[in-house]
């Protein structure tokens, strides 16, 4: 039980996006809006937790315990348990009560634990206890909402099917000894629910109630509940209503013995796998020891952390000299999939270029290189209290989360950890051990690898199907040249080595005093013909600060009407995103955030974290600017991932669908179409560097700087900019014209062919236009 906090504003941990099912394609205003008053934001969502509640509750049952004749029940369950209860028999009666009340709901089914979570405006949070807590003391589940239900599972299965993600874990799963639980299907569907057991006479609806009375008891149970009631009053009403749970005695499901799943001669092979996307990834996994109970010490996380560098003597920045590389993860997710009672799995997976592809041999190989220098030079004390250092700062600065994330995050952590780390176990790293961060270590052979190579070019050339996601792979074993190299001595190389002192962590972290009057809202602090800047001094951020950049050209719409300037813009950003990514990669570790976002009105720049060292991160994003470069090989890399790029977004119908509908209400709007079409002309170095310079030549900069700094020092910000970019201010002030079409009072439907013929999939949006009228009211 916890009480919400309604006073503290920590550091916010940025959402990084793994680059696995995403685009990198942003709305710009969203972006805008977004990187604007960050604190304030902290302010208003603490504002909303302190009115919501939340609730969540984890099970020690998962897909795992799935009967053998029906894959997918355990997910099946989940769903249905929410049909209606003895007490309050409506079926969709609690998702109503919710949405009346400013609240919501939602549940998720992992290998060994299934977790439900609601959260409701504070007021009504014990009324909502107890209808939910009726999903496990008296659920209907009744016959005739089997099939209505079996469809929703059906459809989320139907909605996965095209993400590799998930297709690379079910071919994955498969690889697993016959037996294992690993290898059923977790997902459930139409078929394994409905149609199989049909024809087999199994009763599905009698296998669900047997599977509800087995698991979902109350001794499996952990639950937790967070509200800005007093901590008496919600363990009063815990007790009232959750004792009537019922606790069947029966000892929990244990797969703890069902050890080594991977040690089959179906591992340690190549497989060769037909995307849905237009990418080549490579993925190299071991099958390791469970590693849970070695949680004060996160042996995984500190190889990870290493295997995953992406500063000088990295992997990374090996294989991005060659340009065989755009992007390395490493380690383990920690989810179900990857970490159980049976096995915990460790993966290296690199986003490969053309060439790269093309030499993939030579890429595993330079990962087997740095996984053997770790190896020869055993654990480092000073690396792992470095780490220490920055997960602490990240812990005690973290931002609140929602009510509802926290709860569920919570209640999973006391199925895993003692009672004093429920609210830490996940996140710090408490004790170095050298023998505890070895074992795993040594495990990382090439003997013991399994190989996963993603790319277009095997279609035609994989006759192998995975039988529920239809996945195209082949399989093969590793070519003699390099079994023999790997099972040899094979020598180390040069270029690999430990990284060095991280300078970007932050150590000091007292509050600045204010050298100008206090204000709600950011003030305009210098207004010249070359830049503006924006201040507030936060204090109530608790040393967290944003810093907003708009750099725009003298005549932005010039982007608008020429289709090949876009390219090359998007092509500037993501190059210049490349350039720093080893120089900035240990500010971005130490929680300094930075993004460069294309917008349509110019480069925008964002930076958030500790003010003690941010400042070095932003003088290093200006001279990158300021001295902005590139290789012909990184042009044509960044050329195809480009192309790559919008293809993806092209067959994605969500992201087709927001391109069409921004044509319609944007004047001068070039499409992704438009822009992929674009950037298969001839483009060169020559053209990028025409245009980096002719946008350098005459800025206007604009920024907001927000937090821990005095508004002396964020003058400073912006004298950087002006004195290394050297540039010229415009002749006016180019606008920044944020307008859409007015549509007419009526209805409009636009329909759009998915480019995707493999997408079962569709995808509806509804548009709504606000107007102001004359009063100053919004209508809809």
């Amino acid at each position: 039980l916890t009480q919400s906090e309604s006073n503290r504003e920590p550091v916010a941990k940025e959402e990084e996006d793994s680059g696995e099912e995403e685009d990198g394609d942003s709305e710009s205003t969203n972006e805008d809006s977004d990187c604007v008053n960050k604190c304030s934001e902290g302010v208003k969502k603490n504002c909303r937790s302190e009115k919501q509640s939340a609730a969540a509750l984890c099970i020690s049952v998962g897909s795992f315990s799935d009967p053998a004749n029906l894959p997918g029940l355990a997910h099946f369950l989940e769903h249905m348990v929410f049909m209606g209860s003895e007490k309050y028999p409506a079926e969709n009666g609690f998702d109503a009560f919710l949405k009346k009340h400013g609240g919501s709901d939602n549940a998720s089914t992992d290998c060994e634990r299934t977790i439900f979570k609601f959260d409701v405006q504070r007021k009504y949070l014990r009324e909502a206890l107890d209808r939910w807590a009726q999903f496990f003391i008296g659920p209907l589940m009744i016959p005739d909402a089997v099939d209505r239900e079996v469809e929703a599972v059906d459809s989320e299965y139907q909605m996965a099917q095209p993400l590799d993600s998930n297709r690379k874990e079910m071919l994955f799963g498969g690889l697993a000894k016959a037996g294992h639980p690993m290898s059923k299907f977790f997902w459930g569907n139409a078929q394994t629910l409905k149609n199989e057991p049909r024809e087999k006479n199994i009763d599905t609806y009698e296998h669900l109630r047997e599977f509800w009375r087995r698991y979902y008891s109350a001794h499996y149970m952990t639950l937790a509940v967070q509200s800005k009631e007093t901590l008496d009053n919600l363990e009063e009403w815990v007790r009232e209503i959750c004792i009537k749970i019922p606790n069947n005695g029966q000892p929990r499901a244990d797969f703890s013995d069902l050890q080594d799943p991977f040690d089959t001669p179906d591992f340690n092979k190549l497989y060769r796998v037909v995307p849905v996307r237009k990418i080549h990834a490579l993925t190299i996994s071991w099958a390791l020891p469970p590693q849970g109970k070695h949680y004060r010490v996160k042996p995984l996380h500190y190889i990870s952390w290493l295997i995953g560098h992406e500063g000088a003597g990295s992997v990374l920045s090996l294989l991005r000299k060659k340009c065989w590389a755009l992007a390395l993860f490493g380690g383990n997710s920690e989810s179900g999939f990857d970490q159980n009672t049976t096995y915990s799995i460790f993966s290296v997976s690199i986003t490969l270029s053309d060439e790269g592809f093309h030499n993939f041999f030579q890429v595993i190989h330079i990962v087997f290189q740095y996984l053997k220098m770790l190896q020869s030079v055993e654990p480092q004390q000073r690396i792992y209290e470095e780490i220490q250092k920055i997960e602490a700062n990240e812990f005690h600065y973290q931002e609140q989360m929602e009510p509802i994330e926290f709860v569920a995050n919570i209640c999973e952590n006391m199925q895993l950890f003692p009672k004093e780390d429920f609210l830490r176990g996940d996140q710090l790293m408490f004790e170095y051990n050298s023998e505890v961060i070895s074992a795993p270590l040594t495990l990382l052979t090439p003997a013991t690898a399994n190989i996963l190579l993603l790319s277009p070019e095997h279609d035609g050339h994989c006759p192998l199907n995975e039988k529920w996601f239809g996945t195209q792979y082949s399989v093969e074993d590793i070519p003699e040249e390099y079994r023999d190299l790997w099972a040899g001595d094979f020598p180390l190389n040069p270029d690999l080595h430990l990284p060095a002192e991280n300078r970007f962590i932050a150590t000091d972290f007292t509050l600045k005093t204010s050298d100008c009057p206090d204000t709600d809202f950011p003030v305009k602090i210098i207004d010249n013909e070359r830049g503006r800047l924006w201040f507030r001094k936060d204090n109530n951020c608790n040393n967290l600060f944003s810093i907003f950049y708009s750099l725009a050209e003298i005549l932005p719409h010039k982007l608008s009407f020429f289709s090949p300037s876009l390219v090359l813009f998007d092509l500037f950003v993501n190059i210049l995103a490349h350039n720093l990514a080893e120089p900035a990669y240990d500010a971005d570790v130490a929680q300094l955030e930075y993004m460069l976002f294309p917008g349509d009105h110019g480069l925008f720049i964002r930076l958030k974290g500790f003010n003690h060292k941010l400042p070095l991160l932003l003088n290093l994003i200006v001279d990158h600017l300021a001295n902005f470069s590139t290789a012909p090989n990184v042009f044509s890399m960044y050329i195809e991932q480009l192309k790559k790029t919008y293809y993806i977004i092209l067959i994605k119908p969500d992201r087709l669908g927001r391109d069409v509908r921004l044509q319609i209400l944007e004047h001068h709007r070039w499409s992704v179409m438009q822009k992929y079409e674009a950037i298969m002309a001839d483009l060169g170095v020559t053209d990028l560097m025409d245009f980096v310079n002719r946008f350098k030549a005459e800025l206007f900069v604009e920024g907001l700087i927000q937090g821990n700094f005095t508004s002396a020092e964020s003058k400073e910000f912006l004298q950087y900019f002006i004195e290394k970019l050297q540039y010229k201010a415009p002749p006016a002030e180019p606008p920044v014209l944020f307008r859409v079409v007015e549509l007419p009072q009526t209805h409009h439907l636009c329909k759009v062919q998915s480019l995707n013929k493999a997408d079962a999939n569709s995808e509806v949006t509804v548009y709504y236009q606000v107007m102001v009228n004359a009063h100053g009211r919004t209508l809809l």
